[in-house]
């Protein structure tokens, strides 16, 4: 199934010289995942605040792209260096959460979505990583299938927010996407569920 995870391999290549830069500053991995939960906060922020300051919609998708760099880069910090541990594991889940649901909330300043809609992301995507998780208790392994996965979703709203940016948007476009986006979530959390089980 098409996912942005994908390509997760060619990005990390990309990001090596990077890693190892931060990591002979002694930077730690449970630090870059703090800092990509308090980026989301920040970028929720502006995105609640679009309306008074359009130019908000043009930083949160360079935000959210810097986002998907800190999340790879914990993840290949504390596996290159052996720096994995239980307390960055419950860091890297819980703030994966965190950060989907500051962008969710911030979404309900779009009066064109419906807020149904809105909900049912906050819920569904939730959930889908908690189906990521509950697989690795039934397989062992950690599931990211897609579509719509955290990076899957990131992508989504920074198209989202440029587009916003440049066209005037209205309620029935607005609502497809998060329609689309809801049955993808659902497609993403069943794949991740019945795989697990195999």
């Amino acid at each position: 199934m098409i996912s942005v995870y994908q390509l997760k391999s060619g990005f990390q290549k990309l990001l090596s010289p990077l890693m190892n830069g931060l990591h002979k500053m002694g930077v730690t991995p449970n630090q870059l995942t703090v800092a990509a939960v308090m980026l989301s906060a920040g970028l929720a922020a502006m995105l609640y605040y679009h309306a008074l300051y359009p130019v908000f919609l043009l930083i949160v998708p360079l935000g959210l792209f810097l986002r998907m760099m800190l999340n790879a880069l914990d993840g290949m910090m504390a596996k290159t260096f052996n720096l994995q541990s239980k307390t960055g594991e419950i860091l890297n889940e819980s703030g994966d959460v965190l950060s989907d649901f500051f962008m969710a909330c911030a979404l309900f300043s779009f009066a064109e979505i419906n807020h149904w809609l809105l909900i049912a992301f906050l819920f569904l995507s939730a959930f889908n990583e908690f189906a990521g998780i509950l697989a690795k208790v039934i397989s062992g392994v950690r599931r990211y299938d897609g579509p719509m996965g955290k990076s899957d979703r990131a992508l989504v709203i920074g198209l989202f927010c440029l587009v916003s940016f440049f066209i005037e948007i209205d309620a029935v476009y607005s609502n497809s996407v998060f329609v689309l986006i809801n049955l993808a979530l659902i497609l993403s959390t069943f794949l991740r569920l019945t795989r697990s089980l195999k």
